[in-house]
């Protein structure tokens, strides 16, 4: 008799996939309540842009939506300006920027130009097109971009992790 013909089976070996930072935020941001990501996102915009928000610079926003949408995390950050504050809110944004996480870090961090990103129609704006290149200048506008502070931090390590992936 040989192996071939033995009334058993062979355990099916499944290999799974390795748990990267990306997957983890897939699987985690949908069980996050809104007020642990308003504790978390509010005051670290706040903090980044608390000199231009200051000097008025943010006031093409205030009382109007925009929603920041990380299509390969499934994610959607809906940002409004209040009293000169940047808050998160759950109404959909009247405009809104899509792209894919790599992009809004390369955006964040300054590691291509704003720009580019979107003429190669890496980063997309939707609905109120005014209002999204409103926000593109806005953040184009920040010499220094969005690494800088805790944010800067946090994103700089973000993309190290991503190296990584």
């Amino acid at each position: 008799m040989s192996l071939l013909s033995l009334p058993f089976s062979m355990p099916s070996l499944s290999i799974s996939p390795p748990i990267t930072p990306s997957y983890l935020i897939r699987l985690v941001d949908p069980r996050v309540p809104f007020t642990i990501k308003q504790h978390i996102v509010e005051p670290l915009l706040n903090r980044t842009f608390a000199v231009p928000l200051a000097e008025g610079e943010f006031d093409a926003l205030e009382g109007r939506r925009i929603s920041l949408t990380i299509a390969d995390l499934g994610v959607t950050l809906s940002l409004t300006l209040e009293s000169q504050r940047l808050i998160l809110c759950r109404e959909k944004g009247e405009a809104t920027i899509r792209g894919g996480w790599r992009e809004f870090l390369c955006l964040a961090t300054r590691r291509e130009d704003p720009d580019s990103l979107f003429f190669q129609r890496r980063l997309i704006i939707e609905g109120d097109t005014e209002l999204g290149l409103t926000l593109k200048n806005l953040l184009d506008g920040c010499e220094e971009g969005l690494a800088q502070g805790r944010l800067g931090e946090l994103l700089l390590g973000l993309e190290r992790l991503v190296r990584k992936e």
